[in-house]
Parts: structure tokens; C-alpha cells; sequence
């Protein structure tokens, strides 16, 4: 397998424990095609606790066609923390992502820009793909929207909050690989080797010898504040979102997902873009794209 290049895109917003206002984020650019500076870009963003190396099945086969790029959300992975935890949300990731996309046009023109959004990811490409105010270099042609939509159910909110934000410490990657397996159940069946791959990049070596989660414990300070009524006021803000998308829609769900039901998915196919809508049986919240059958999905629908 070949490794992708990590990059960084310098945003507003002041960084933990640094001078200034500004902060960086990192992410990872894989690219086959023998063109450096490729027109069509593929963005893959990741859900609420992940990063950008979740994607390295799915962008290995992908950057075949183009230049594919996988963010580390602001908080996570390789990218700075935020010195204030009320800015961690959609409004300062969707920046960070225009940001990002001029820095990738200024190194080459974009002609084709394609988005992937797992959960929080979706949410962040609804936002800059229904806002034609945003200075994108180019608007987004092709939206998928991975187990996410404008109702987030209230009950698949709280179970995420139950846990984001823990900061356990584990003796060994494998240890830390059986803990996260326990919680991300809802990602469907993997391999015991597919389940380690996505895990080390969810760690961090202490200087102890153990390992700990790479993102901001921080980050779910805005999510525990959420009351249900915010909830509900905030689905109402991305109905709006979703109906002003312009672009080519696909709706992946995981059949047994908490987050997202079956009527949602519905009534998303009757309105706004009227998204295409596939769902993957034996998964819930959320397919992570490294079977054979879901790259195979989104390949189809940013290539094929």
C-alpha cells in the first residue's frame, strides 16, 4: 500500500496553549495517477471522534482517478486544539474546510470537487455545500452522505455523548483496539487485521509507555451542553442546509443505524436534492468504507 503525504492548512481560531490566533490543521493527501497537480479532488471527512487515516482503504482505490484528500478535523489526529471548546462545531470546521480547498487550488486548479461525509463529516459538507455565498474555488459536484442527515436522532446523540470525551488509558494497542471495537460496534463487521488498522491511528503513545485517543477531550464540551429542544431547533437549520444543496447526492445508511431511520432517509430522497439512498445491511452508525462492497459504492459514484 502505498502512504499518503501529510499536509497542513493554517485556520483562524486561537490554538491551545500557542500565541496567536490561529491554528493548523492537518490532513492527508494520497494520489496514484501520476499527475501532481490533478483537477479532480475527492474530500473525505471523518465522523465526530475518528481522523483522516479512517479513509486509507477507501483512498488507496480512489486516488487511482484523482487527488484524494482525508482532514484531520481541528482536534483530532495531527491537528491542533482549540483554546476554546465552544468553538469545536460546523461553523468553525466548514471554514476550516474552505480553507483548505483554496490552499489545494492554489497549488493546483481544482476543476472537480467531490465530498464524503461520515456523520459529522456530512454534516460539515452539508454546510459548504448548500452555502453558494462560501469562496470555494469550485462548488461541490457530488455529495455522499454517510449515515447522516438533517434528523440526528436524540436518542443516538446521547449515546454518543455518553462516551466522547472519556479519556482512558490503555497498555497496548490491541487493548485499546478491543475497547474501541466494544464502542464502535455499529460500524459492522471487520476483520480482526481491518479493526487494528483503523485503531492505531486513533492513538497516542504517553510517556509512561501506555496509549491514549488522539483527539481533545474538549471537543464534547459543546455536546454535552445540547438540550433536546436545541436538538430539535437544530434540525430545522439543516432541513434548510439540505434543501439549498445543489449538488449530486447519495445517502449511504447502515441498516441498523441509531442515528439516522429509515423515514428520515425517505423523506430525504423526496426533497432538496433528493438524494439516492442505499442501505448496507448487518451495519448501523457508521459504515466505515473499508469492505469491498461499500468502496465499491462510493467509487461508482464519484467515478463510475
Amino acid at each position: 500500500m502505498i502512504e499518503p503525504r501529510l499536509n497542513y492548512v493554517t485556520c483562524p481560531g486561537a490554538a491551545a496553549g500557542k500565541a496567536g490566533e490561529q491554528h493548523r490543521m492537518a490532513y492527508w493527501e494520497w494520489n496514484q495517477t501520476g499527475d501532481a497537480g490533478h483537477p479532480h479532488i475527492m474530500l473525505c471527512v471523518h465522523g465526530l471522534t475518528r481522523q483522516g487515516r479512517d479513509f486509507d482503504v477507501l483512498a488507496q482505490e480512489l486516488s487511482q482517478y484523482g487527488r484524494v484528500i482525508c482532514p484531520d478535523v481541528v482536534g483530532r489526529g495531527r491537528s491542533d486544539w482549540l483554546a476554546d471548546p465552544m468553538a469545536y462545531g460546523v461553523p468553525q470546521y466548514a471554514i476550516d474546510m474552505v480553507l483548505l480547498l483554496q490552499q489545494l487550488h492554489t497549488q493546483a486548479p481544482i476543476q472537480m470537487l467531490d465530498w464524503l461525509g461520515t456523520s459529522m463529516g456530512g454534516l460539515i459538507g452539508m454546510a459548504v455545500a448548500s452555502n453558494p455565498a462560501l469562496p470555494l474555488p469550485v462548488r461541490v459536484r457530488k455529495l455522499l452522505l454517510n449515515d447522516v442527515g438533517p434528523v440526528l436522532e436524540w436518542p443516538a446523540l446521547q449515546r454518543i455523548a455518553q462516551y466522547v470525551g472519556q479519556a482512558p488509558l490503555f497498555h497496548s494497542q490491541q487493548e485499546a483496539a478491543d475497547a474501541l471495537r466494544v464502542l464502535a460496534a455499529g460500524f459492522g463487521p471487520h476483520t480482526d487485521a481491518q479493526w487494528l488498522a483503523l485503531s492505531k491511528p486513533m492513538l497516542q503513545a504517553t510517556e509512561d509507555g501506555h496509549w491514549k485517543l488522539h483527539y481533545d477531550p474538549q471537543i464534547a464540551v459543546p455536546m454535552r451542553g445540547m438540550t433536546q429542544e436545541q436538538s430539535l431547533h437544530g434540525q430545522s437549520v439543516l432541513w434548510q442546509l439540505y434543501d439549498a444543496i445543489e449538488a449530486q447526492t447519495l445517502l449511504v445508511r447502515g441498516a441498523d443505524s441509531d442515528l439516522i431511520t429509515q423515514a428520515s432517509a425517505h423523506e430525504m430522497a423526496q426533497r432538496g436534492p433528493r438524494a439516492r439512498y442505499i442501505e448496507l445491511e448487518g451495519v448501523g452508525h457508521a459504515p466505515t468504507f473499508v469492505a469491498d462492497d461499500q468502496v465499491a459504492i462510493a467509487k461508482d459514484f464519484f467515478v463510475g
